[in-house]
């Protein structure tokens, strides 16, 4: 990680430098705040007042500019339409190279406007959150509030880039007309997706897609996964050196997914009649259930930091473990023993291996298949989800191999034992362990200042050079699927005109601010309102998915009688409805609302899901029982994609890595909140089946009610 004003000053346009935002500038003055506010020179009105004041003006500055930038381009498009109006009446193949060469350079400067626009904002979010965590959301709220909708306000120009999609259209529509060499007859407006689209066009819808809040259905599941990308629009200081890509480990590793999701699930339609049948009580299938979750909680630091040093062993270790807990949770039934189901249970949640599966992708997949393997990643977890309850459906069966018995308690662990078996044989003659070494391809430039440069042949062949006003070259690297972003070789680390020092720079640019997170104190040390706020929301939503889910078949067995095959279709039809909302809310929600306003809809949508859901009249009918069940568990699914999608923005790029990730925290709030959902419904059965429904709910009911009150208080910090 680097520092954001070291960031800032190396990757600028050196003839646009005066018009960046002066990010040093915004944290001294908030220094000086700090210092005055703690000795009451100074009240945070008047600080508010007059860094809004200082910001309106920093924002105004880089706008203009613009704004300049952009006129200059529509002069530069005008000129060249001319010149494409004339040269229909003429078919001169040289002149349209020429012509179809000078779009592109226009294409090429419209990306150097993208990087500084991208860079401004970047910088301008940084100072809010700095800003929030000085003195608590007060100047965020403020700002954001007087001037998101504001007719006149320069932050419209920086959130919707008005303009640019002007520029972008022309550059794209003379482009296709021209790709092949003569004036074509069908408009991109016809055939928006083109056969073979210009390297340049491709850099700026990237670029673009960057800046916008336009998603698709591929991005949004892997938003989904949590596995948190480069916050600054550059290639990582570390590059991922491709030959550590391998696709059948991804492919193990999604398999491993996938098997742990189903293992989970299996046992849900079938765990209060085991229980029973071990003489214990049917509620007590939420201890059954929940036991899993309570080893995952441990498990899942340690693979987490087992996977800084290898991925194979983890694997292996971790399918050895769920081999022998699905063998003890079968052989229970025949042992007749509570305990030996437990203990199975148990050794399951030890071999939870999602904390290196998420590692895997982050570390060894290449950027540009890293968004698919994070979709692949969600996706082996929803159809795990929806396979789990569906294989129980078919388990309908009772017969003895000498003296094991298989029938619909035991065959899902015998069933998943097998699987783990076979999934430990293919694992040690196909997984292939990544090098650890130091990328051979990566060399370092003395130009820019400790930075690196893949020299790779790919790399150069791709590189479109554009030459700066200033004589500097500026490489454009571009291939079918990325942009790598417009940065410029910068020289020495600068210095103030005073020589003065920014103190805060030297904090930031420290040795122990760059490490990973490797601590749960450092972790929490990171975690901002908003982030708390996240992880809260996420707690909440697992909690409502697994009362909805591991209580189904309790519930349902006491009101309408059901089956162990109805239960098990119920909830493999749940788990069906993951990919398809996720199709809906990654290709048209995300492109019409934003994220903040699709979280808070969705919190509501689960709310009014679980206040559906209360016994209260007389009689409790399955149309309503079905109804609200869906209406939480697909509400709590949307919520989750956006949850994670607003806390890998909103959380520190420090927690990318390291053994306290991100991924790691997320899923240690969904585990402790699976943990406490199960325990609530064992808790509850001491009162009674007929009083389990009503009682678990609310808790969901609570905090589902506290997670919509802290959204609202931290929504306009949520960007």
């Amino acid at each position: 990680m680097v520092a954001f004003g070291k960031k800032l000053r190396e990757s600028q346009i050196q003839e646009w430098q005066e018009y960046y935002i002066d990010y040093k500038l915004l944290k001294k003055k908030l220094n000086r705040y700090t210092q005055q506010v703690e000795v009451g020179t100074e009240n945070h009105l008047i600080v508010l007042k007059d860094f809004s004041r200082l910001l309106d003006c920093q924002i105004e500055k880089f706008v203009m500019f613009l704004l300049e930038q952009q006129g200059i381009l529509a002069s530069r498009l005008s000129n060249l339409r001319e010149q494409y109006d004339s040269l229909l009446q003429q078919a001169d193949g040289e002149k349209v190279c020429e012509l179809r060469e000078a779009y592109r350079s226009v294409g090429r400067d419209l990306l150097r406007i993208l990087f500084f626009v991208e860079m401004n904002a970047i910088g301008l979010r940084k100072i809010l959150k700095k800003f929030d965590k000085r003195f608590g959301f007060k100047f965020t709220n403020y700002y954001v509030k007087t001037r998101a909708n504001h007719p006149y306000s320069q932050l419209r120009q920086v959130c919707k880039h008005v303009g640019i999609g002007a520029v972008v259209g022309a550059i794209s529509r003379n482009l296709a007309d021209l790709q092949d060499h003569r004036g074509s007859y069908t408009s991109i407006y016809d055939q928006p997706a083109l056969s073979h689209p210009d390297p340049v066009v491709d850099s700026i819808r990237t670029a673009v897609d960057r800046l916008s809040n336009s998603t698709n259905f591929l991005h949004y599941l892997g938003k989904h996964a949590l596995i948190m990308q480069e916050e600054f629009p550059s290639s990582p200081e570390d590059p991922i050196d491709d030959s550590a890509y391998h696709f059948m480990s991804l492919l193990l590793n999604l398999a491993n997914t996938f098997l742990y999701m189903v293992n989970t699930y299996i046992i849900v339609p079938t765990a209060d009649r085991y229980t029973m049948t071990l003489g214990a009580a049917a509620t007590v299938c939420g201890v059954v259930i929940g036991s899993m979750a309570v080893a995952q909680v441990f498990s899942s630091v340690y693979f987490s930091a087992w996977s800084n040093r290898s991925y194979m062993r983890p694997l292996v270790f971790s399918s050895i473990v769920l081999l022998v807990g699905n063998t003890l949770y079968a052989l229970a039934y025949d042992l007749d023993s509570l305990s030996v189901l437990l203990i199975g249970r148990l050794f399951c949640g030890l071999g939870s291996a999602r904390a290196v599966n998420r590692r895997y992708i982050s570390d060894c997949v290449p950027l540009k298949l890293r968004m698919q393997a994070s979709a692949g990643f969600v996706s082996a977890s929803a159809l795990g989800m929806a396979c789990g309850p569906a294989l129980a459906c078919l388990f309908q069966t009772n017969f003895k191999i000498y003296k094991l018995t298989f029938n619909e308690a035991t065959l899902p662990g015998w069933a998943m034992a097998l699987a783990w078996l076979v999934y430990l044989l293919w694992l040690w003659i196909s997984f292939r362990e990544p090098s650890r070494e130091t990328k051979e391809n990566v060399v370092p430039d003395e130009s820019t200042s400790g930075r690196y440069i893949d020299s790779s042949p790919e790399t150069k062949k791709n590189a479109l050079p554009q030459e700066s006003n200033s004589g500097r070259f500026i490489n454009i690297s571009v291939d079918d699927n990325s942009t790598q972003p417009l940065l410029m070789n910068s020289n020495a680390k600068q210095q103030d005109e005073d020589g003065d020092e920014d103190c805060d720079d030297a904090e930031e640019d420290s040795k122990e601010l760059q490490r990973p997170v490797n601590s749960i104190v450092s972790a929490y040390r990171l975690l901002t309102p908003s982030v708390k706020v996240q992880l809260l929301i996420y707690f909440m939503l697992k909690y409502a998915m697994e009362i909805v889910l591991a209580e189904s078949s309790l519930i349902t067995g006491y009101y309408f009688i059901w089956s162990t095959s109805s239960v098990a279709m119920f909830l493999a039809c749940l788990g069906l409805t993951v990919l398809p909302v996720n199709v809906l809310v990654g290709s048209y929600i995300s492109n019409i609302f934003e994220e903040r306003q699709v979280l808070l809809a969705s919190e509501v949508l689960v709310c009014i899901g679980i206040l559906l859901s209360f016994h209260i009249l007389t009689s409790y009918s399955v149309p309503q029982y079905v109804g609200s069940a869906l209406l939480t568990f697909v509400s709590a699914e949307v919520l989750e994609g956006v949850n994670l999608s607003l806390l890998s923005r909103v959380m520190s790029s420090r927690l990318s890595r390291g053994t306290f990730n991100g991924g790691l925290l997320s899923t240690e709030a969904g585990t402790l909140a699976r943990v406490v959902a199960d325990g609530t419904i064992t808790l509850a059965g001491y009162l009674g089946v007929s009083k389990v429904l009503n009682t678990t709910l609310v808790p969901s009911l609570f905090f589902c009610v506290c997670s919509i009150v802290a959204t609202c208080f931290t929504y306009n910090s949520l960007y």
